[in-house]
């Protein structure tokens, strides 16, 4: 199903006017709310991609056939061969019946996103958002990122022949920025937060025509994040599961996971969307304070999970209108606990997360302390990052022996010492 101008395989629809353009010429925001828009506020007129639901329905009749073409009639490019060759997506999801060796009376099911080339959940857009560039002849692609969207861009750009420019607050740490500069993409350090390099990357756009990665901004950022639901509801012999935790910084993350369930949803192969659980830290929850709120409120951020430390989240308005759609869940938790669930998930199974995926997991801990987990229900924890990205974060969790001279009698005293 090819996009043509009489019959277009999408269009856009405006998160809160609900207005919808025709899909023949790229778009970003929507034209009327985007007028709105003020600073320290999240930005209106984001815009949702919306596909011919019924016409994929009368030519595909099951979840298989989607997932034998590669999802293509539900993704805003024409052809798969314009993705990176790289391996975005198709991530292992693990299953464990123990933590701390007790036995769980529900299933634990762990997606980990590390696998993917730049080893970031964040591959999963960047791959859609390089396609559709190399489609229309973008050369340039710039982005906004505290690392892992940067680090992402950066790679497959490098997979692709395009040049990546990645505009980076200059708190960033120093693994993700590495990632950025070996791919050989532009880095451009921001005086400022987030924020501050998100604003500049759009003007950027305006003045020299590049194209334009940022999340809430490029509608199809979403498109390849969504990837993810479709690939848990198969690896789950397509069933559902019960509850999903998701660590939350701007929204785009959870609203991809929100999506690929609805586009499911709309196809007919699901009959309920899993309940979402939000995650966000403690120091970093503007989207958690302002869910009640008629006038968003800006906290500054400050947590040692970068990759989801957000003052102004940029897809405020999706992720409040997909929460309460949904009947979703919300949940913060602290520095400390994130640290702790770091180290929980590491020793018990062997993947090592960055502090944003490992909020996540904190959030999994909670709901199992506080007993919301049913017995048999299916659970599964989004791991968006590897923790090899942020070592310094986790320094404070190490403790390293001091060094003993290389002889057995030593080694006993290392081993049983009282």
């Amino acid at each position: 199903m090819m996009m043509n101008n009489s019959n277009p395989k999408y269009k856009y629809r405006c998160t809160n006017c609900n207005n919808e353009y025709n899909s023949s010429h790229q778009m970003y925001l929507c034209p009327d709310c985007s007028k709105l828009n003020t600073d320290n506020q999240p930005p209106k007129g984001v815009l949702k991609t919306v596909y011919n639901y019924a016409e994929i329905k009368s030519q595909i009749r099951d979840f298989q056939g989607l997932k034998n073409t590669c999802f293509i009639d539900l993704l805003p490019i024409e052809n798969l061969e314009s993705l990176p060759v790289l391996k975005v997506g198709n991530t292992p999801l693990y299953k464990f019946n123990k933590l701390d060796n007790q036995e769980l009376s529900f299933d634990l099911y762990l997606k980990d996103d590390s696998q993917n080339p730049t080893f970031s959940f964040k591959d999963r857009a960047s791959a859609v958002v390089s396609a559709y560039a190399k489609e229309k002849g973008y050369e340039t692609i710039v982005a906004a990122s505290t690392g892992n969207a940067g680090s992402s861009l950066a790679g497959l750009c490098a997979a692709q022949g395009q040049k990546a420019i990645i505009m980076v607050p200059e708190a960033a740490p120093i693994a993700k920025l590495t990632q950025i500069i070996m791919y050989g993409a532009t880095i451009v350090p921001v005086k400022g937060t987030y924020d501050d390099a998100f604003d500049l990357s759009i003007k950027a756009t305006e003045e020299f025509g590049w194209y334009n990665r940022n999340t809430a901004f490029n509608p199809f950022t979403i498109e390849g994040k969504k990837t993810v639901s479709f690939e848990i509801f198969d690896q789950l012999g397509e069933k559902t599961p019960d509850r999903i935790f998701v660590p939350v910084g701007d929204g785009v993350i959870i609203s991809g996971v929100y999506k690929g369930f609805e586009d499911l949803l709309e196809l007919g192969y699901i009959d309920k969307i899993p309940t979402i659980v939000m995650v966000q830290s403690e120091g970093s929850d503007n989207i958690i304070r302002n869910l009640g709120k008629n006038i968003f409120k800006t906290k500054a951020s400050s947590t040692i999970a970068d990759s989801i430390s957000v003052d102004i989240p940029r897809n405020f308005y999706m992720t409040k209108q997909f929460i309460k759609k949904y009947n979703g869940e919300y949940i913060t938790v602290s520095d400390n606990e994130i640290i702790s669930a770091s180290k929980i998930l590491s020793r018990n199974t062997g993947i090592f997360a960055e502090p944003a995926a490992a909020a996540a997991f904190a959030g999994f801990l909670s709901h199992k302390s506080n007993n919301k987990l049913e017995n048999k229900s299916s659970n599964v924890v989004l791991l968006t990052g590897s923790g090899l990205k942020d070592l310094k974060s986790v320094n404070k969790a190490l403790n390293i022996p001091e060094a003993i001279k290389p002889n057995i009698e030593n080694l006993k005293k290392f081993f049983y010492k009282k």
